[in-house]
């Protein structure tokens, strides 16, 4: 299963980025192949408006089943459910602690946004 977590750098000893629309990376993880596959979001970082829903596309573009991050606004949630897309908010520490709890099932699925729109 691949799932996207937000990150502030480019390996599992990275932080979880609190923020999906603007996250600096995204970390696809195969849970199956350990595989870890670095995608860069520098084009959401400065944008105005949308920075969560077109985070939320590139998500669904690399294939990811599973979302965890920090916080996820309402726009990126309803972009996100709508392609079938699980989401993890709350997330704290490192993106592997993360991939780990969630590979045991120690996290919780949300089921709505947990910020207001244009949270930053």
């Amino acid at each position: 299963m691949k799932v996207a977590i937000t990150s502030t750098g480019p390996t599992l000893k990275a932080e979880v980025d609190q923020r999906f629309g603007r996250a600096r990376l995204f970390l696809i993880v195969d849970t199956e192949t350990e595989s870890v596959k670095v995608v860069d979001n520098e084009q959401n970082l400065n944008v105005s408006q949308g920075a969560g829903i077109q985070a939320a596309e590139t998500v669904v573009n690399e294939g990811a089943e599973v979302l965890i991050t920090g916080h996820c606004g309402p726009n990126a949630f309803r972009t996100l459910q709508a392609a079938g897309v699980r989401i993890i908010a709350g997330a704290q520490g490192t993106v592997g602690q993360m991939v780990e709890k969630f590979k045991r099932g120690e996290l919780e699925f949300v089921q709505g946004a947990d910020v207001p729109g244009h949270w930053s």
